[in-house]
Protein backbone atom coordinates (compact mmCIF):
# COMPACT_ATOMS: atom_id res chain seq x y z
CA UNK A 1 0.00 0.00 0.00
CA UNK A 2 2.48 2.44 0.52
CA UNK A 3 5.00 0.96 -1.92
CA UNK A 4 1.98 1.88 -4.74
CA UNK A 5 0.87 4.98 -3.27
CA UNK A 6 4.34 6.21 -3.55
CA UNK A 7 4.48 4.78 -6.67
CA UNK A 8 7.45 3.10 -6.41
CA UNK A 9 8.92 0.17 -7.84
CA UNK A 10 8.97 -3.23 -6.31
CA UNK A 11 12.96 -3.00 -6.46
CA UNK A 12 13.31 0.17 -5.78
CA UNK A 13 11.34 -0.11 -2.23
CA UNK A 14 13.17 -3.79 -1.17
CA UNK A 15 16.38 -1.63 -1.65
CA UNK A 16 14.92 1.06 0.26
CA UNK A 17 13.45 -1.21 3.22
CA UNK A 18 16.70 -3.65 2.93
CA UNK A 19 15.10 -6.75 2.35
CA UNK A 20 16.28 -9.36 -0.51
CA UNK A 21 12.99 -9.07 -3.22
CA UNK A 22 12.73 -12.82 -3.19
CA UNK A 23 11.44 -12.70 0.37
CA UNK A 24 9.05 -9.69 -0.34
CA UNK A 25 8.08 -11.64 -3.28
CA UNK A 26 7.55 -14.72 -0.84
CA UNK A 27 5.56 -12.87 1.41
CA UNK A 28 3.18 -11.14 -1.25
CA UNK A 29 2.50 -14.75 -2.55
CA UNK A 30 1.56 -15.81 0.94
CA UNK A 31 -0.68 -13.04 1.33
CA UNK A 32 -2.30 -13.56 -1.92
CA UNK A 33 -2.83 -17.33 -1.55
CA UNK A 34 -4.45 -16.40 2.07
CA UNK A 35 -2.96 -19.05 3.73
CA UNK A 36 -3.07 -18.83 7.91
CA UNK A 37 0.06 -17.60 9.56
CA UNK A 38 1.61 -19.69 11.14
CA UNK A 39 1.92 -19.75 15.20
CA UNK A 40 1.22 -19.30 17.99
CA UNK A 41 3.21 -22.24 18.86
CA UNK A 42 2.69 -24.04 22.51
CA UNK A 43 4.80 -22.85 24.63
CA UNK A 44 5.03 -25.66 28.13
CA UNK A 45 8.55 -24.75 29.62
CA UNK A 46 6.82 -21.23 29.86
CA UNK A 47 3.43 -22.15 31.15
CA UNK A 48 5.28 -24.23 33.47
CA UNK A 49 7.50 -21.75 35.30
CA UNK A 50 5.11 -18.85 35.42
CA UNK A 51 3.56 -19.42 38.48
CA UNK A 52 7.25 -19.53 40.55
CA UNK A 53 8.59 -16.65 38.09
CA UNK A 54 5.76 -14.18 38.87
CA UNK A 55 6.24 -14.84 42.65
CA UNK A 56 9.74 -14.32 43.01
CA UNK A 57 8.83 -11.24 41.12
CA UNK A 58 6.30 -10.10 43.01
CA UNK A 59 7.94 -10.94 46.22
CA UNK A 60 10.97 -8.92 45.48
CA UNK A 61 10.01 -6.37 42.07
CA UNK A 62 13.85 -5.34 42.81
CA UNK A 63 15.46 -8.51 41.67
CA UNK A 64 16.57 -8.46 38.30
CA UNK A 65 15.74 -11.50 36.03
CA UNK A 66 19.35 -13.57 36.61
CA UNK A 67 18.50 -13.55 40.37
CA UNK A 68 14.75 -14.59 39.52
CA UNK A 69 15.94 -17.29 37.51
CA UNK A 70 18.61 -18.30 40.09
CA UNK A 71 15.89 -18.87 42.65
CA UNK A 72 13.21 -20.50 40.35
CA UNK A 73 16.22 -23.16 39.81
CA UNK A 74 16.96 -23.03 43.49
CA UNK A 75 13.50 -23.98 44.20
CA UNK A 76 13.66 -27.25 42.25
CA UNK A 77 12.08 -25.90 38.85
CA UNK A 78 14.02 -26.36 35.62
CA UNK A 79 13.94 -23.30 33.89
CA UNK A 80 16.21 -21.48 31.00
CA UNK A 81 17.80 -18.54 31.82
CA UNK A 82 16.17 -17.09 28.28
CA UNK A 83 12.55 -18.20 29.58
CA UNK A 84 12.70 -15.69 32.76
CA UNK A 85 12.59 -12.21 31.33
CA UNK A 86 10.36 -13.75 28.57
CA UNK A 87 7.53 -14.36 30.96
CA UNK A 88 8.36 -11.07 32.86
CA UNK A 89 8.26 -9.18 29.81
CA UNK A 90 5.12 -11.03 28.48
CA UNK A 91 3.47 -10.28 31.93
CA UNK A 92 4.40 -6.46 32.49
CA UNK A 93 6.52 -7.21 35.48
CA UNK A 94 10.59 -6.26 33.84
CA UNK A 95 12.48 -3.38 35.41
CA UNK A 96 12.04 -0.30 33.04
CA UNK A 97 15.24 0.30 31.13
CA UNK A 98 16.19 3.88 32.99
CA UNK A 99 16.19 1.77 36.61
CA UNK A 100 19.72 2.19 37.11
CA UNK A 101 20.08 5.68 35.71
CA UNK A 102 17.35 6.17 38.38
CA UNK A 103 19.61 4.46 41.14
CA UNK A 104 22.58 6.12 40.15
CA UNK A 105 21.03 9.94 41.07
CA UNK A 106 19.63 8.51 44.21
CA UNK A 107 23.41 7.60 44.74
CA UNK A 108 24.40 10.78 43.90
CA UNK A 109 21.64 12.39 46.32
CA UNK A 110 23.17 10.00 49.10
CA UNK A 111 26.76 11.35 48.26
CA UNK A 112 25.25 14.95 48.40
CA UNK A 113 24.40 14.64 52.20
CA UNK A 114 28.34 14.50 53.41
CA UNK A 115 29.23 17.99 54.47
CA UNK A 116 32.92 16.62 53.11
CA UNK A 117 33.24 13.81 51.43
CA UNK A 118 35.07 10.95 53.17
CA UNK A 119 38.65 10.70 51.77
CA UNK A 120 38.72 7.21 52.44
CA UNK A 121 37.50 3.92 54.68
CA UNK A 122 36.20 4.56 58.09
CA UNK A 123 35.50 8.50 57.89
CA UNK A 124 32.09 8.32 58.27
CA UNK A 125 30.31 9.38 61.93
CA UNK A 126 27.04 7.53 62.72
CA UNK A 127 24.57 8.96 65.32
CA UNK A 128 21.66 6.54 67.16
CA UNK A 129 19.09 8.55 68.57
CA UNK A 130 16.61 6.85 70.89
CA UNK A 131 13.45 7.73 72.32
CA UNK A 132 11.79 6.31 75.48
CA UNK A 133 8.32 6.85 77.47
CA UNK A 134 8.72 6.70 81.39
CA UNK A 135 5.66 5.17 83.15
CA UNK A 136 4.79 8.45 84.62
CA UNK A 137 4.38 9.97 81.03
CA UNK A 138 8.05 11.38 80.40
CA UNK A 139 9.84 11.04 77.20
CA UNK A 140 14.09 10.18 77.69
CA UNK A 141 15.24 10.92 74.39
CA UNK A 142 19.27 10.07 74.25
CA UNK A 143 21.50 10.57 71.50
CA UNK A 144 24.87 8.38 70.96
CA UNK A 145 27.67 8.52 68.90
CA UNK A 146 27.69 4.84 67.99
CA UNK A 147 30.68 4.69 65.95
CA UNK A 148 33.57 7.66 65.27
CA UNK A 149 36.51 7.21 62.68
CA UNK A 150 39.41 9.55 62.40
Amino acid sequence: MIRTDAGMSTSRFCQLIDMPERTWRRWQAKARAERPVKGPWPQPARDAARPLVTAHALKKPEWGHRKIWAMTRHDGHKVSQATVPRLLRDDGLILPSEYQQQRRELAKDRKAAFARNPTGPNRVWQLDFSEFETTTGGTWRIAGCRDWFS
